[in-house]
């Protein structure tokens, strides 16, 4: 087997590994996993551990029986964090048997078909949860109350944050953002909001209910060196600019605050348009990256069929990574800028 040679020598050794990344990205996850716990209680748990068994079995079988590998990759967290990461991303009332269907598209056509970890052009979870949207769509569209703790499929569901936005745009009607909580309770996961009709709001996916546990994974991963800030910051503030500036031209579109805390946006730019295979290496490039998938998520959300947008634009810019790759590359060990005169 030819080594895997990801740029020109002089190499720096350091203490990285899959494994030590791969399970820091799962510790930052614990955060939002207890606030799904909370708001969804029994529903978040068994749709979680469904996704996390059944991705995990999965890369086993694959690797095992169809690739036949001598030792299969289960153990370094990466099919762990998939499955947490899908997860994340369905309703806390979807049935098991969709959820396994997820994790294996998710698996076998987002990452094993490729040649596992390090060779998928496209992020796994979001092509299972995306596959999961086109397929079943009624079932991927219906949001629970969050609060019903001794409920799972017969959950009560409701209008999300996002699903009221999309609604004052197509009506016009700007009085309707009224009805969505106030940017605290976004933040805080507190979605218990009356609608007009008497129904109380939905309140999303599992992970994307509580904005400020997925602020306190940004700053472990910040803090461990997980992640760098390129790619987070530059798409939630090309959102808020996009938003703001909407927000400023047309009442009828939301303030970018709770555009900012309202769906997967947290979600998606902290934990899956951050993932390293599938996004630029530098850090200019990451910047391109991350505006490009705030532009069209905004674009999506406002303009689109589906009231989110995240998923589709990190996907839609998994795509162009290896053209800003080649575009945009580092700067060669010992290289003297061509402004620069070579004085001795």
């Amino acid at each position: 087997m030819g080594k895997l040679i990801v740029s020109l020598s002089p190499h720096a050794h350091g203490t990285d590994s899959v494994e030590k990344n791969m399970y820091g990205v799962l510790i930052a996850l614990i955060p939002a996993l207890i606030a799904s716990l909370y708001f969804f209680g029994v529903g978040a748990g068994v749709v979680l551990s469904a996704s996390v068994v059944a991705c995990v079995f999965f890369e086993w079988a694959i690797a095992k029986f169809i690739l036949k590998c001598e030792r299969t990759t289960i153990t370094d967290g990466s099919a762990i964090l998939t499955g947490l990461l899908l997860g994340f991303n369905l309703p806390s009332n979807l049935p098991v048997w969709i959820i396994i269907i997820g994790a294996l598209v998710a698996i076998g056509i987002g990452k094993m078909t490729f040649g596992g970890l390090g060779n998928n052009p496209f992020n796994p979870a979001l092509v299972g949860r995306c596959f999961l949207l086109v397929s079943f769509p009624a079932q991927m569209t219906s949001w629970p109350v969050a609060g019903q703790l001794e409920s799972y499929l017969d959950a009560t569901t409701g209008a999300t944050p996002l699903s009221i936005m999309k609604y004052a745009i197509k009506s016009g009607d700007a009085e309707v953002l009224r009805q969505l909580p106030d940017s605290f309770s976004l933040l805080l996961g507190n979605h218990s909001s009356q609608l007009a009709d008497g129904t109380m709001m939905g309140s999303g996916t599992a992970g994307e209910i509580c904005a400020l546990a997925l602020l306190i994974g940004l700053v472990y991963m910040l803090w461990k060196k997980i992640i760098t800030w390129h790619i987070p910051v530059s798409i939630i503030a090309t959102v808020f600019v996009s938003s703001g500036l909407l927000h400023l031209a047309n009442p009828v579109y939301a303030n970018p605050v709770d555009v900012i805390l309202a769906g997967g946006l947290m979600l998606g730019a902290i934990f899956m348009a951050t993932d390293y295979v599938t996004s630029p290496m530098t850090g200019k490039g990451q910047i391109i990256y991350g505006i490009a998938i705030g532009f069209l998520t905004v674009v999506i959300r406002n303009w689109g069929s589906y009231p989110e947008g995240m998923s589709f634009a990190i996907l839609i810019m998994n795509g162009f990574t290896p053209l800003i790759n080649t575009y945009i590359k580092p700067k060669r060990f010992g290289e003297i800028p061509s402004n620069t005169e070579n004085t001795k």
